[in-house]
């Protein structure tokens, strides 16, 4: 695969000058733990549904993905391929990242929810070379699915399955023979390990252009935000990490599987969200931070008070994804004993805004943080000129840990010549330096901390035979934030009810995520004069009927 991570070159001179990219890599944290704390719990994976168990001290670990990387190499993965992975939170997860990082692979994380539609285009546009998938998960055959898809891939090689029982297994290729023990292994496991501005994620976000875009990350902009993140929340190596947000995210990614490396730190992985079960690993292993979206605060401040079991280690519960309600900030601050902190980030930069631990809680749910070190923000009019403390316009920011582009996709970059990156976001920036999202200048919904791409989803929808015109807007959930519901007007003598609706795009192989939740049906659709439909007045009409 060729890379055309075009944003990283411009901006390395002015990164290493300023003291914020440290040009270290995940295999140089790694080798680092192995010689100070060979024996540390570094990884604990707990299946929710199986209740299966996996530990890796930091040497295992090492062990392990050295193991990985050989067995990788075996498949014909080389310097530059994509290994593709979709996997919940297990350790298979966290090792083959830093396996494929020992040989100068890139994974492409895929989240579980995805089905044969957004596959589809995610494998064939990035080439990727090897699918590592589970075999079931949640009730879902993934190895069906994969194997379907595999004959009209022709870069992909290698389906990998994990808990799998045949050859293509994940233990029978990957973890089970002890590759790193073969002759060639040393010179494979140094040959090509990649420099801290090569590509070592491709990770897709939801565009708003129909169909999804390949964010390529460096070592240095992954590890440009974790270093100011960790400093900002007062983390270190004394921590422990609950993730159960996926870690095919940024949020799981970054703070999940290399944050905790990058501290020296031990990590809970949650694979299946179960409020319960969270409170008894934090109590269990001593959690002291998690990260997550609005929801996850909400379960867990609600089960902590109704079982009244509760989670004296818990400092900080990082909450982003969308806006904090107030009454959850006091109800979960009384709950967890925990401070709660809001920010804000994207694919394409990690954390943007966070709040900060002396802040009163107020800032928690009014603002969404303030800048991290490294990283400017400024609010913008159409014209492009600066708009004063107050006023909301479009968000940009310059950031040290921005992408290093789009892959094949340079002209959608967003980033101009002096290196601000239009977010897509509205934003209003108060006089201490705090923004708040007000809205958004690109058509995506996030339900749950999950982007739903609306132009995709609505061109699906336009497959309907029923139906003449239609639209996809948000309607507020307190629990997910926000849900989708389609606005449709339809062909004369036709109908369309809501099962209709969802067998339609189940019969697209659409994630069940991104399917609208809610069906509204119009006689006509408010329309400008040239024909584009107002969005802002189905909005309005949605919830009207709330």
């Amino acid at each position: 695969m060729e890379f055309d991570a075009v944003l990283l070159p411009a901006r390395r001179a002015r990164m290493i000058a300023e003291g914020l990219w440290h040009d270290r890599t995940i295999n140089d944290e790694l080798d680092a733990c192995v010689a100070s704390c060979p024996g540390k719990v570094a990884l604990t994976a707990v299946q929710v549904e199986t209740g299966s168990v996996t530990r890796f001290t930091y040497s295992e670990l090492a062990r392990m993905a050295n193991r990985i990387a050989v067995g990788l190499t075996r498949l014909g993965v080389g310097k530059n391929d994509i290994v593709a992975c979709q996997l919940p939170n297990w350790w298979q997860f966290t090792l083959t990242y830093l396996a494929c990082s020992r040989i100068g692979a890139v994974m492409n994380p895929l989240m579980h929810i995805f089905r044969e539609r957004e596959l589809s285009f995610m494998l064939k546009h990035g080439e990727a070379k090897v699918m590592i998938a589970p075999k079931s998960f949640r009730g879902f055959d993934f190895e069906a699915m994969v194997t379907g898809l595999q004959p009209s891939l022709p870069d992909l090689k290698h389906l990998v399955i994990v808990d799998g029982a045949g050859a293509n297994s994940f233990d029978a290729l990957l973890s089970g023979p002890e590759w790193e023990k073969q002759a060639d292994a040393q010179d494979i496991l140094t040959r090509h390990r990649p420099g801290p501005d090569d590509v070592t994620q491709l990770i897709y976000t939801s565009g708003t252009t129909g169909e999804p875009k390949g964010v390529m990350h460096s070592a240095n902009t992954v590890m440009a935000n974790i270093v100011p993140y960790a400093q900002r929340l007062g983390l270190g190596a004394d921590d422990t990490v609950l993730m159960a947000s996926p870690m095919a995210h940024q949020t799981g990614f970054m703070y999940g599987l290399v944050m905790p490396i990058m501290l020296r730190a031990g990590v809970v992985l949650q694979d299946v969200w179960e409020p319960n079960k969270a409170i008894a690993l934090i109590r269990e292993h001593g959690v002291t931070f998690t990260m997550a979206s609005t929801p996850f605060l909400t379960d867990l401040a609600k089960t902590v008070t109704e079982s009244g079991t509760r989670v004296p280690s818990l400092r900080i519960f990082l909450c982003a994804g969308a806006p904090i309600p107030g009454p959850l900030v006091e109800q979960a601050r009384a709950a967890l004993g925990a401070k709660i902190v809001s920010a804000w980030g994207m694919t394409e930069n990690g954390a943007v805004t966070l709040t900060q631990l002396d802040d009163e809680d107020e800032r928690s749910f009014s603002t969404d943080g303030c800048p991290l070190p490294g990283v400017e923000v400024k609010v913008i009019e159409v014209d492009g000129s600066t708009l004063p403390a107050g006023s909301i316009g479009k968000l940009m920011l310059r950031s040290c840990s921005n992408f290093g582009g789009y892959l094949r996709r340079p002209h959608l970059n967003g980033t101009n010549a002096d290196d601000w990156f239009d977010t897509g976001d509205l934003a209003r920036i108060d006089e201490r330096g705090y923004i708040r999202i007000t809205g958004r200048s690109k058509d995506v919904i996030i339900r749950g901390g999950e982007n739903i791409p609306v132009v995709e989803i609505e061109s699906l929808l336009y497959r309907h035979p029923a139906v003449a015109m239609a639209a996809i807007v948000a309607y507020p959930d307190e629990r997910l934030g926000e849900r989708a519901c389609a606005v449709v007007s339809l062909k004369p003598g036709q109908t369309l009810s809501m099962e209709d609706m969802v067998t339609h795009f189940k019969s697209l192989k659409v994630a069940v995520q991104y399917i609208p939740e809610r069906l509204e049906i119009v006689a006509t659709m408010p329309a400008t004069p040239s024909g584009k439909i107002q969005k802002f007045k189905l909005r309005d009409l949605v919830r009207a009927k709330d």
